[in-house]
């Protein structure tokens, strides 16, 4: 049962329309390139349903059981995005629960989703979880290992490579994180000129730093506290 009546999400979900618009004016960009991911970990599956009413593409999770049991319960068409981290023994639950993976981070990992996709007779896209900021306390391949993940991720037969995606390092220094984002950017423009490849999802950016993430170059921010709340 959601606590937060839809208006108030609607009142919170259109301040955060409003930030990324804002910045992207500031910047020369169309807000209308700038999508925005509800992150709805830890609420229940009345959130994916306000995300839908409102007119958002798609809601974003951390946990593939969490998900299994939301999307069950779910009355609304949205996309289902995976954006924490996976582990390979769960490869073939998120293979056929989610529309899209984000967080692929290893060339084993990209292998077993290619595999548990392919039984699941689909074609999954996913995004490669980069660690632009080089932080030991986030997952994501290290930038000198992205050229062989997306090898490996462009020869899967079963998987559709639409970009990259980073978490920035949790700092005071709002220059931390504008660095780690410029960095994903540059990351992805050497591998799409190198493998002839666009890559043109930038899934980066949360609620404090969408600003820095969106002057980078962000096509998708995740945000989940500024629209639901914290969760009790």
């Amino acid at each position: 049962m959601m606590t937060l009546p839809y208006d108030e999400f609607k009142t919170r979900a259109d301040k955060v329309r409003a930030q990324i618009a804002a910045a992207c004016v500031a910047v020369g960009r169309d807000p209308a390139k700038v999508e925005l991911l509800a992150v709805t970990k830890t609420h229940p599956a009345a959130a994916a349903d306000y995300a839908a009413r409102y007119g958002l593409r798609a809601v974003g999770e951390n946990r593939v059981q969490e998900a299994v049991a939301k999307r069950a319960e779910c009355s609304a068409a949205i996309t289902w995005e995976l954006i924490g981290h996976l582990q390979s023994n769960k490869a073939k639950l998120a293979a056929e629960t989610f529309d899209r993976v984000q967080s692929v981070d290893s060339v084993k990992l990209v292998n077993h989703l290619d595999r548990a996709a392919a039984a699941a007779g689909k074609v999954l896209p996913i995004l490669l979880q980069i660690n632009a900021g080089q932080d030991p306390a986030k997952f994501g391949a290290e930038p000198t290992d992205a050229p062989a993940l997306l090898e490996a991720a462009l020869a899967a037969g079963a998987l559709r490579v639409d970009g990259l995606m980073t978490i920035a390092p949790l700092s005071d220094d709002p220059d931390v994180a504008r660095r780690t984002f410029v960095n994903l950017r540059t990351i992805r423009d050497e591998l799409a000129g190198r493998f002839g490849t666009p890559l043109c999802e930038l899934s980066m950016g949360m609620s404090g730093d969408l600003q820095a993430a969106i002057e980078a170059g962000s096509t998708q921010v995740r945000v989940g506290t500024a629209l639901f709340g914290t969760r009790a």
